[in-house]
Parts: structure tokens; C-alpha cells; sequence
């Protein structure tokens, strides 16, 4: 893969005045061969390798900035899903003494985050994956840089009511379990989450994965933004146009990046995660792109198909300029990360109703978004059960980060500050799905499932 001079100066332009960077780089990393009976033994195996990784992982990543001229703003790691690697340990202390090694690995190497901390329980849950959900609060907790997922539903499988009830128990301990909720933003549950994410706090090492490999997420919003305001006559064919050849050429550059790092680090490379991720820098932002595209505010009449077009051109550009395109892949509408849909929210232009219908076309879901701290688990639950279902019947990603707002009520601002941003407390109906969920079972999955 060849640049020309053009595109060197494009992509120069893109970083110094768009915010372009590479979002993450996030080296996974194969955990399974270090499986034993006993924790002590597990957790220091993981702690030798990760540490070991992670630190060439942020001097390369470093080095690799260096050259190209890129910016790399989060170094992450991720592992095999925790649950499986606790499998083999009796010990109830299990979970806590992996969580502490995993978290001092990822602090002594660097990286700013580490993943994995789940489960995939979309059809049942074992005896390790209950201890692991178990230990959400404790660990999440009381670690920093330590992220946590569960899968509770895919398109084969259906949807697991029974975990997802009892997640609703486990945010309003998660929400206590640290200060403002910091817990809960740093967990997401999924419906057919991929194995090979490079974003937080979603991000695991999957069973068909190599030893190790580089996942890449770039971002682009600011970069789409001003390409979308160059051109506010066009219709909306030739916007589609436009923003495809733009995500072309981000993505090139993520892939240079990418391949680099691998081939620096010894490892494979797996994918170009090609969303756009919003930041709290200045015109960093989703919100703004569909504002450009002539939308009054974000949830105005118009933004699930503005959304669409802006997800669909993504792809395109992105599938064209990579055959290792994968991760998410589409666009993040976190509302605390993006000032325009902070802003959308204050004045009464998006709901969380409208956000949920953005999400059918959207690659994320209900991402960083903040509720009364009074809500119910049952509550909770069905919120979540809404969103995995969208994932479920149309056969693609969604996740839900919610927050569980401690002493907050509906308007207040909960402040995280940094890259988490602020979230707008947002009210939910004040009608109840409490029975819906305490019927528990799974929902089947839809019927195209049965295809194979």
C-alpha cells in the first residue's frame, strides 16, 4: 500500500486542523494456555505475560508515532474472556486475584486500559460465568483501568433474561461501588459482540482469535465534519459520495498504522475498526456531522436517516480501502463523549426513545448515557432487553453503557470529566416492564437463525 505525495498532505491537514488521530491501537492478547487450579498461579503468569506485551506495546506504539507522524491517543490491551479462565479455579477468591493482577499488568505496562473482564452468556451462564458477573462490582470497582463486558444475546442464540435481570441488580451495586458510577462506564453488555474490538470498554481477546493480534480504531468525526460543512449544497447522493472517499483515506492511514505496529511487535495484524468516535475536543463530534447535514439538533425529525446515510457511507469508504475491516465498524453516539448531543438532550431535542430508534441503524447502541440514580433494576433490565433485541432481530451489534446516576435525578449533569466527558441525567418512562422481566427464560432467537 503506496501513498502519494496528495494524500500525505491531506492526511497532514487532517491531523493539524480535524482532530484526525488513531484512536486506539489494542494489542489481544490469548490467555488460555496460563488456565490452572490455581489463581495465584494464573494471575501471575498473566500479570509476567501482559506486562511484558503491553510495555512494547506503548514503546512501539510510541516509535511507530514517531515515523508516520500519527497520532496514537489510547494504548490498550485486551485478553480472553475472564470467565473461561477462571473455569478450572475452585477458589472463591478467584475473580478478585486475577482482577488485581490484570489491573497492576496494565499500570506497570502503560496501557491505558485493559478488557476482558466478561463473559459470553447469550444462551446460559456457567457456574465461572455467575462468579464473574458476580464479581462485576468488587472488581470494577476497585480497579482503574480494567474494563468488563457480557454478551447476553446473538442472532443464533436469542436473548438470556435471566442474566440480564439479574444485571440490573449488579448495575445498582456497580453504580455505588466507586464515585459518580465510575464502575458502570466502564462495563457494557452486548448482543453479538465481536471478538475483535478495539474500543472500550467492550474490547475482549475471542476464542478464534491468534496469540496475539493488533486491532485498530480510528476516528475521523472532526474530519467528516469539515468535509461535510465544505460542501452544504450537494444532495444527499453526492454527500454519500463524499463522505466515502474521506473514510477512504482515514482508513488507509489506520491500516499503515496497524500493519506497522504488528510487524514491529512480531504479531498478527487483525482489523480497521473504521467508526467514528466522538471526543469532547472542540467539533470532535457525531452530533455535528448531522447538523452539517441540516439537521436543526440531533433528534430533529430526519436524524435516523441523516444516521443511516452517514453509517452506510462509513462502510463503503472503509470496506474499499481494507479487505481487514472489522470491530465495530459504523459510528459511536455516546451522548456524554459528543458536546451536540449533550446539547441535543438539554434543550429537549433528543430523548432516550429517539436514541434508541437511532440505534436500529447505528453500529454501538445506547452508549454513555446517564439515568435517575433511583432507577429499578427491573428497569434496568428492560432497558437493556430493549436495545440487545434491536441487535438480535437485525442481526448486528448493539450495547448498552448505562450509568445509574447515585443521588441524581432527572436533569442534573453527571461530570466525569476527560475523555468520559458529562452526561445529562435522562429520564426514563415512568411506566413498568417489572413483569415482562421477572418471567425470565430466553427469547428465542429470530428465525433466520436457523439457517445453518
Amino acid at each position: 500500500m503506496e501513498f502519494g505525495v496528495e494524500e500525505v498532505f491531506e492526511t497532514a491537514g487532517m491531523i493539524l486542523f480535524e482532530n484526525f488521530d488513531i484512536r486506539a491501537v489494542t494489542l489481544g492478547v490469548n490467555l488460555k494456555d496460563l488456565m490452572a487450579r490455581d489463581p495465584e498461579r494464573l494471575a501471575d503468569g498473566a500479570r509476567e505475560r501482559l506486562t511484558e506485551l503491553g510495555s512494547r506495546l506503548v514503546a512501539e506504539a510510541a516509535a511507530v508515532t514517531e515515523s508516520l507522524g500519527l497520532p496514537i491517543v489510547n494504548k490498550r490491551m485486551s485478553i480472553t474472556p475472564a470467565a473461561w479462565l477462571i473455569e478450572p479455579c475452585p477458589q472463591e477468591d478467584a475473580p478478585i486475584i486475577l482482577a488485581q493482577a490484570l489491573d497492576a499488568a496494565a499500570s506497570q505496562a502503560g496501557v491505558d486500559f485493559i478488557g476482558g473482564w466478561g463473559a459470553l452468556v447469550q444462551k446460559g451462564a456457567t457456574a465461572a460465568d455467575s462468579r464473574l458477573m458476580e464479581s462485576l462490582p468488587q472488581v470494577l470497582g476497585n480497579t482503574s483501568r480494567l474494563c468488563g463486558f457480557l454478551n447476553l444475546a446473538s442472532t443464533k442464540a436469542g436473548m438470556n433474561l435471566d442474566a440480564i435481570a439479574r444485571l440490573g441488580h449488579i448495575l445498582k451495586d456497580m453504580a455505588l461501588a466507586a464515585d459518580k458510577g465510575i464502575a458502570c462506564a466502564k462495563f457494557v453488555a452486548f448482543a453479538n459482540a465481536p471478538e475483535d474490538n478495539p474500543f472500550m470498554a467492550g474490547a475482549f481477546h475471542g476464542g478464534g482469535e491468534p496469540d496475539a493480534a493488533i486491532n485498530v480504531g480510528i476516528s475521523g468525526p472532526g474530519v467528516v465534519r469539515a468535509v461535510v460543512a465544505q460542501h452544504p449544497d450537494c444532495d444527499l447522493t453526492m454527500l454519500s459520495e463524499i463522505i466515502r472517499r474521506t473514510v477512504f483515506k482515514i482508513t488507509r492511514a489506520g491500516e499503515l498504522v496497524g500493519r506497522e505496529l504488528a510487524r514491529r511487535l512480531g504479531v498478527a495484524f487483525g482489523v480497521v475498526d473504521i467508526s467514528l468516535a466522538p471526543t469532547t475536543a472542540m467539533g470532535d463530534s457525531v452530533g455535528e456531522i448531522l447538523k452539517g447535514m441540516g439537521l436543526e439538533r440531533v433528534g430533529a425529525p430526519g436524524t435516523t436517516a441523516a444516521l443511516a446515510l452517514l453509517i452506510d457511507a462509513v462502510k463503503k469508504g472503509g470496506a474499499m480501502a481494507s479487505g481487514h475491516v472489522g470491530g465495530l465498524s459504523g459510528t459511536f453516539i455516546p451522548v456524554s463523549e459528543d458536546s451536540a448531543m449533550i446539547e441535543a438532550v438539554q434543550c429537549g431535542a433528543l430523548s432516550l426513545e429517539k436514541l434508541e430508534a437511532m440505534t436500529a441503524v447505528c453500529s454501538v447502541g445506547l452508549d454513555m448515557f446517564a439515568v435517575p440514580g433511583d432507577t429499578s433494576p427491573a428497569a434496568l433490565a428492560a432497558l437493556i432487553a430493549d436495545e440487545l433485541a434491536i441487535g438480535m432481530a437485525n442481526d448486528k451489534t448493539t450495547g448498552v453503557r448505562v450509568i445509574p446516576a447515585p443521588g441524581m435525578k432527572a436533569g442534573d449533569m453527571l461530570d466525569f470529566g476527560g475523555l468520559l466527558g458529562r452526561a445529562p441525567v435522562m429520564p426514563l418512562s415512568p411506566f413498568s416492564g417489572e413483569k415482562f422481566v421477572a418471567r425470565g427464560g430466553r427469547l428465542p432467537a429470530p428465525l433466520r437463525s436457523l439457517t445453518n
